[in-house]
């Protein structure tokens, strides 16, 4: 009786001193399978926080590389829209160019029409002054040439004037009559009548009204553009007339053949120039122009036809 007494107080003492060890236990267990859990989900918490990182320097990658991409586009856009203005500028300059050279062929077209046409009555005005000089230069009185444009009609002296004289004679208003008829259809064109002499001056009969050769030759070609103009009726505002004396002979002075040559008349058909051209030569030749004038404003009055 007394020992299973004291079995009986035994066991409650036994079960009261293990229940600390199991608390422990159990605290243990606890604690392990909380940081067993703790420790996993910090593990995926770091898995996914890693997962994010890599998610999110690819996203960056991506941005940049599509800012890149944006930023290429751009610039290729750029490059395109200066390419455009490039080609429309061209298009704009071979357009001007185009019209230029439609404009310049036009008046090239024009200018070989006109050129075709002046040579034509070039070619008209020679022939006629051909057929109606021709007994005079048959006869070597009268040389025809033609040259840039130019005609030019060389009368010996004798056939116009007699000796050391200005007025024309009788046989010479019959050849400026005839020679009148082709000047009076002449257009585009000025006529310029020039006096040359030989080198003897003139005669003591007649140094009182030509005391040189310069008053010879400008007293002769007045007169035969006076005849020109009052008789031919050429108008006045293509004629003029110039003398130079002895200074541009056309063959020595060394025979009386050659001196012949020297003495005559010059009837010399120019272009008229531009508009242009004519005030740019009307500025050069101010000087000459004034010089001349004076010159035959100076020579006496020769007697008309």
């Amino acid at each position: 009786m007394a020992d299973s007494f004291w079995e009986q107080q035994q066991q409650p003492r036994e079960r009261a001193s293990r229940m600390p060890w199991v608390v422990a236990v159990l605290v243990v267990l606890l604690l392990g399978v909380f940081v067993y859990f703790g420790l996993g989900a910090y593990r995926a918490a770091q898995a996914r926080i890693a997962t994010a990182e890599s998610e999110a320097l690819k996203a960056h990658e991506r941005a940049k590389a599509a800012e890149l991409a944006h930023k290429a586009l751009e610039e290729k856009l750029a490059a395109l829209d200066a390419e455009r203005t490039r080609l429309s500028t061209e298009r704009d300059q071979l357009s001007t160019e185009r019209d230029q050279l439609s404009t310049e062929r036009d008046q090239l077209s024009q200018a070989v029409q006109e050129k075709e046409a002046e040579l034509a009555r070039l070619k008209a005005t020679y022939t006629d002054l051909e057929e109606k000089m021709k007994a005079e230069i048959a006869e070597g009185e009268i040389r025809l040439s033609q040259a840039e444009g130019r005609i030019q009609v060389d009368l010996v002296d004798k056939i116009l004037f007699d000796s050391g004289e200005a007025k024309l004679t009788d046989r010479g208003a019959e050849v400026l009559s005839r020679l009148g008829t082709v000047l009076v259809g002449v257009e585009g064109r000025s006529i310029q009548v020039s006096g040359h002499t030989d080198d003897s001056p003139p005669s003591s009969r007649l140094a009182a009204t030509f005391p040189t050769n310069w008053e010879l030759s400008v007293a002769r070609a007045v007169n035969v553009v006076r005849f020109l103009q009052e008789k031919a009726k050429v108008p006045a505002r293509r004629l003029v007339a110039a003398g130079y004396g002895d200074t541009h002979p056309v063959a020595s002075n060394a025979t009386p053949k050659s001196r012949a040559r020297n003495r005559r008349i010059e009837i010399l058909l120019i272009p008229d120039l531009p508009a242009a051209a004519s005030k740019a030569a009307e500025l050069t030749n101010t000087a000459p122009t004034e010089e001349k004038k004076s010159e035959t404003a100076s020579a006496p009055k020769p007697g008309g036809p």
